[in-house]
This record gives C-alpha cells, structure tokens and sequence, in this order.
C-alpha cells in the first residue's frame, strides 16, 4: 500500500476537525474524497503533507511519516497542489515550475521534468517568462500542477482544483487528471466537484462532520441515492 492513515485527528485549539478518520491509497491509484465544507477534507490533505497538527499514524510505503517535517514528507514524493493554487505571484511561470523541482538536484532530471510540463501544459511555454499573477485562472491551475510535477511526485494531494474555473476548463483539467494518473502518479483528489470526481477516480470516501461517513467504489457511490441527492444535484 503506497498510503495508509490510521485514526487520524486534527484539532484546531478545541475544535475537532477530523475524527479517526482511516484512509488508504495504492499505489497508481485515484481517489477521491467529496463532502461539504467543513467536513474535514482539507485538513485531512494537510496533516499528510505535515502542516498542521495532528494525531493518528500516516505510513508511506511501510514507513511512518507522520513524525516528519513537511519538507521530507516532500522529498518522498508526497507533493500538494493546494486550495487556490498558491503561486509565487511575482515570479515567472519558469521560475514557479524551477521553485517545484527545488529538492532535485540533477539538472538533467529537472530539465526532462520541464519538457514533460510543457508537453502537458503547452501554453506554459508559450508564457514562461510572464509573471504567474497576469495568468486566468485556469492557466494558473495548470501552472500550479506543474509546479506539483517538477516535484516527480508518487502521490499528488490534490485540494479543489477545479476551484474558480470555467466548464471548459473543468474538462481540460478532467483530462489532465486522467493523464497523470497513466503515467503512474497517484492521485488523492479532495473536490467540491462530485460528479466530476466520482468519474474520475476508481475509489471514493465520502466526509461528513469530520468523519468517513462512507467508503467504496466510486461507480457505485454515485448510484447511492443519498449520495445523488446531497452531492449531485440529482
């Protein structure tokens, strides 16, 4: 198993947010966790990433990275793509993709890391040297992906991507997703978006007051009709 949490709990002073909550992912797997805000799913992504306080054991691969800084979780390939992307506003698109592949060391690896970026996000290219904050929303989003990529990531955390974008760019990052996942990454999908992210992912948890309310394939979840009636508008 590349991910597993067990009993998780995030507090924030007295309030609980997460509440042994159990979670897995294998390896090239993609998962998904939907519910309302405030459910849970954020921070769930953030004590993986080892940014907020937590509780609970998080293994990686048989190792326990729970203990760890934010910085070594990322070295193994733990990477998050965040909530509003995060960009460095002021720097240019190839400086935002070269701050991804800060840990790498081998510029023959962070240049082949590039070329996989711009083969994904060609407009990338074409404003790598304009500034992140003068891109629309969606070419932010797919800014910040790459950054996450230059990282060569094994696991992508990734929270609220679809955030702010427009239909036609929900289907473009639909797409990127699905060709990540190919390529062997395995995604942790947190997303507002539950259609679009039950027929996405193989696997889903769905959060409710900071608990798994339910668990299981992703097809059959979304022929729950408690499921089709709270998250899906049907």
């Amino acid at each position: 198993m590349l991910l597993e949490i067990k009993n998780l709990r995030v507090f924030y002073d007295k309030v609980e947010a997460v509440m042994d909550v159990n979670l897995s992912v294998a390896d090239g797997e993609f998962v998904t966790i939907i519910g309302a805000n405030g459910a849970g799913k954020t921070s769930t992504l953030n004590a993986i990433s080892g940014i907020v306080h937590h509780e609970g054991e998080i293994w990686l691969r048989g190792e326990r990275i729970d203990r760890l800084s934010p910085a070594d979780i990322a070295a193994r390939g733990v990477i998050q793509i965040p909530e509003g992307r995060k960009l460095f506003p002021l720097l240019s698109v190839m400086d935002n993709l070269r701050m991804g592949a800060y840990l790498q060391k081998d510029e023959n690896k962070v240049a082949a890391a590039m070329e996989r970026v711009f083969a994904l996000f060609p407009i990338l290219k074409e404003r790598a040297k304009q500034r992140a904050d003068s891109l629309s929303g969606g070419e932010q989003q797919m800014l910040a992906t790459g950054r996450a990529l230059m990282a060569n990531p094994t696991l992508l955390l990734m929270d609220e991507p679809s955030l702010g974008l427009s239909p036609l760019f929900c289907q473009r990052l639909s797409k990127t997703c699905v060709d990540i996942n190919k390529e062997g990454i395995a995604i942790l999908l947190v997303e507002q978006n539950a259609r679009m992210s039950l027929r996405l992912s193989s696997r889903a948890y769905v959060f409710e007051n900071g608990k798994v309310a339910l668990e299981g394939k992703s097809q059959d979840l979304a022929q729950k009709e408690d499921i089709k009636k709270a998250y899906l508008g049907i």
